[in-house]
């Protein structure tokens, strides 16, 4: 398939479908922390990916290389995204999926302030701007709402806001550093096989390794984890290198919604009104953050 110019039906469904398998992913994370710490869980998610993609490269005739003035960029961007997934895997054990879907997938908040200062050609809009806002407020109102019925804790919803912010500090390191001469699949191996150890080292500190293990149940999580959301990356990626990356970006209101429907209905998690308020600003400031500028 060649390069597009613009979103046709096969990558409209195909990152629909990415956005749901995404959604359905932090449902999986939740069901398997009941039975595995947390970090640990992270950690062997990591270092299961990192096997996984290492074989899909030599499959595809791409081995991982190291290239020469690369590996601190690697390094660095691997040490945010380890503390990326502790924030995401510690928030999911301590509040609903519901509220994490909200807070966690603001990153392209965060993503665009940053890039105003340090990318000299994204600065900021006034529709980003304005979108900006939108989603701020869609975050502090779901940071701010909570009690009995609604569930989550202050510790919690703030470990989402810390996994979103280190998940826009490896996107902008994979843009505003050498490893952007990388291939999208090395970068991603940077990031696995880089916060494999870290994640594994750092769950000797937050208890036992082992909780109420299921083993059908929760190596099915494993499994889940390691295989299709890897594969699911994987193929993003290639959508990225095919298509517009303003058209891709534009699918990330998605992430929210999925992760909300998906608490909702698999978890049976409470959707209030503030909710739902937060939500829609936060869809719809991520809309006005992605919409392509006129030239």
């Amino acid at each position: 398939m060649s390069d597009k110019r613009q979103m046709d039906s096969f990558g409209v469904v195909s990152l629909v479908g990415f956005s749901a398998l995404l959604g359905i992913n932090q449902v999986v994370i939740k069901v398997v922390n009941e039975g595995l710490q947390p970090v640990y869980f992270a950690g062997l998610r990591s270092l299961g990916a990192a096997i996984c993609l290492a074989l899909f490269m030599w499959a595809m005739g791409r081995a991982p290389k190291l290239r020469p003035g690369v590996w601190q960029a690697g390094l660095l961007t691997g040490i945010f995204f380890g503390f990326e997934f502790l924030f995401l895997f510690i928030a999911l054990d301590l509040t609903t999926v519901v509220r994490v879907g909200i807070i966690f997938y603001s990153m392209p908040v965060w993503l665009a302030i940053a890039s105003h200062f340090v990318l000299p050609g994204d600065r900021m809009s006034g529709t980003k701007a304005i979108g900006l806002m939108m989603a701020f407020v869609g975050v502090a109102i779901a940071i701010l709402s909570r009690g009995s019925a609604i569930g989550g804790s202050l510790i919690g919803d703030l470990c989402a806001l810390g996994a979103a912010i280190g998940w826009a500090t490896t996107l902008l390191m994979a843009k505003a550093s050498r490893l952007n001469q990388e291939t999208p699949e090395m970068q991603l191996m940077w990031q696995v096989a880089v916060s494999a150890p870290i994640l594994l080292g750092a769950s000797f500190f937050f208890g036992p390794f082992v909780r109420d293990f299921q083993p059908v149940l929760h190596l099915a999580g494993i499994v889940f984890q390691i295989g299709l959301v890897s594969i699911g990356f994987v193929f993003w990626l290639w959508l990225l290198s095919i298509y517009p990356a303003s058209g891709v970006a534009s699918f990330s209101f998605l992430g929210p919604v999925f992760g909300v429907m998906f608490g909702w209905l698999i978890l049976g998690e409470h959707v209030g009104l503030s909710v739902w308020i937060a939500l829609a600003l936060v869809a719809g400031g991520l809309v006005m953050i992605n919409r392509p500028q006129k030239t």
